[in-house]
């Protein structure tokens, strides 16, 4: 199995929402940052790109079909070497839309992380992340880096990647544009909406009330 759908958005624009819209048009098991917390062959891929060792990518995503969200999120451009005849979807969303909801989670949980009562495991995980997309990716926790990131990475993307093998998709769009960027016909059912700020809270025990 190879990587058919490669997702270059960062966190925080929709990415579980599209997980679960891939899996149920097919397109799954799709690799998602849950996947890193859950599947225990996948935590030391990421260490060793962090250190900057050489990874196979096939081995990383093996049993794979999608990836959306970080980290695969923030080595887009070098799957889209590695798997060239995947499509690439990136999720985005207006700048401080993103940011008012990234601020109360994904950054949030970046500058609380240490005072969290995380099984050892994890906490290993959020280590290498933090060098992998705080260090790496944003450059600190700060509002100005945050969205300066997130708006040079939409803009890289389209730069990038060829038109006729992206989809700048935001999933309030619904079924019509991804099914029809991938050739695939729409479910009945309502297309999934998933993620909210408690939700992602819940992986970590719950939000802490610092601010």
């Amino acid at each position: 199995m190879s990587l058919k759908i490669i997702g270059s958005g960062f966190g925080r624009t929709g990415t579980m929402s599209t997980k679960m819209a891939l899996e149920a048009l097919g397109f799954g098991p799709c690799h998602h940052m849950v996947e890193v917390m859950g599947n225990p062959e996948q935590p030391a891929h990421w260490q060793a790109h962090a250190t900057g060792a050489e990874v196979d990518w096939a081995e990383v995503f093996v049993g794979y079909q999608a990836q959306v969200d970080f980290p695969g999120a923030a080595v887009w451009h070098e799957l889209s070497i590695a798997f060239p005849d995947a499509k690439v979807i990136h999720n985005e969303r207006p700048e401080e839309d993103w940011w008012a909801s990234y601020s109360v989670t994904i950054n949030k949980f970046w500058q609380h992380r240490k005072s969290l009562d995380l099984p050892p495991h994890i906490a290993a995980i959020f280590e290498t992340m933090d060098e992998i997309l705080v260090q790496g990716i944003f450059g600190g926790t700060d509002r100005k880096s945050a969205v300066g990131a997130y708006r040079r990475n939409n803009e890289r993307v389209r730069d990038t990647i060829p038109a006729d093998r992206l989809l700048v998709f935001t999933p309030s769009e619904g079924w019509e544009p991804l099914c029809r960027f991938l050739g695939a016909r729409a479910p009945e059912t309502p297309f999934p909406r998933s993620h909210a700020r408690d939700e992602f809270w819940a992986h970590f025990g719950g939000e802490p009330a610092a601010v």
